[in-house]
């Protein structure tokens, strides 16, 4: 990978009022000549909200719950990242040229920037949220990592950017709620990390019902046991250990960090939750979206 600052610690890059890292906004033209298929399948996400998570139980589930066949390449092989582009990495387009069908896709995009051929070929959606203070304080430990991200600086300045949405990909609140919405028009099922931490079994369920599969209960059973955080903290195929140090560094913090609800609170003032509070009940008052902050 090449080295230095002329790619890393980058200023965010604005596409059609969207920032974005730098190299990821270059990759959007590529991007646009991709073709969707019928058979894809969509994980969408805003940043840290249980993607990989998701990702790797979909990819047991279409391999029957195999674990050999799960350890075949790292997560973002398994299931090609849309809009990736890092100098010396595979970028996701080319990623998919090597990923047989059907295909698992992930993108943090919002609906401005998608591509609009997976919308044309109504390919089916899973979108997971999860709250926003939890989503803020696992994104300032990412940006530290993640060094395709600007320096984040205090976390009292990142916390107020990620508010006003200035952060990559934009604001929390518009990109869960146009998903939501979205939901109207096109095949989507809406998960929510919360849920998924509390039950689940359950939320397995509502997966293998919306992508017309069946496994048996043994099955599940042992897919959960192999998506645990616990259990994908330790597993390099799925928690990015693979990739150089230059570009995510785990000694500055874990890609997978804690994997709780509630998390907030050991981070957050008084004051900044105060003041978090009263600009989430604006931007999200009209919104039939409920999230659990706490479990």
């Amino acid at each position: 990978m090449e080295q230095g600052q002329d790619i890393f610690r980058l200023p965010l890059e604005y596409v059609k009022g969207v920032p974005l890292i730098k190299h990821f906004a270059d990759a959007l033209g590529p991007l646009q000549s991709f073709q969707a298929r019928p058979d894809d399948l969509l994980i969408s996400t805003y940043p840290k909200s249980g993607t990989t998570w998701v990702c790797e139980i979909l990819d047991m589930i279409y391999h029957d719950g195999d674990m050999e066949k799960c350890q075949r390449a790292p997560i973002f092989i398994r299931v090609p990242f849309l809009e990736f582009s890092v100098p010396g990495l595979p970028s996701g387009l080319e990623s998919l040229k090597d990923t047989p069908a059907p295909r698992l896709l992930k993108t943090h995009l919002p609906l401005a920037l998608l591509p609009q051929t997976l919308l044309d070929q109504k390919v089916k959606v899973i979108y997971v949220a999860r709250n926003a203070k939890d989503v803020a304080v696992s994104y300032y430990h990412f940006y530290h990592m993640a060094r395709v991200h600007p320096d984040p600086g205090t976390w009292d300045s990142f916390l107020e950017k990620f508010m006003a949405g200035e952060v990559s990909y934009g604001p929390w609140y518009q990109h869960v709620q146009e998903w939501w919405e979205l939901r109207n028009t096109h095949p989507i099922l809406y998960l929510f990390y919360e849920d998924m931490k509390e039950n689940p079994k359950r939320e397995i369920w509502k997966i293998l019902k919306f992508v017309g599969r069946s496994l048996p209960e043994e099955t599940i059973d042992r897919i959960i046991q192999y998506t645990s955080f616990k259990e994908m903290k330790e597993n390099p195929m799925a928690n990015y250990s693979t990739l150089s140090r230059d570009f995510m560094d785990h000694e500055v913090s874990a890609f997978m960090r804690k994997g709780i609800t509630g998390d907030w609170k050991s981070t957050f003032t008084v004051a900044q939750n105060e003041r978090f509070d009263a600009y989430y009940a604006e931007k999200m008052a009209r919104s039939s979206l409920k999230f659990r902050a706490q479990l």
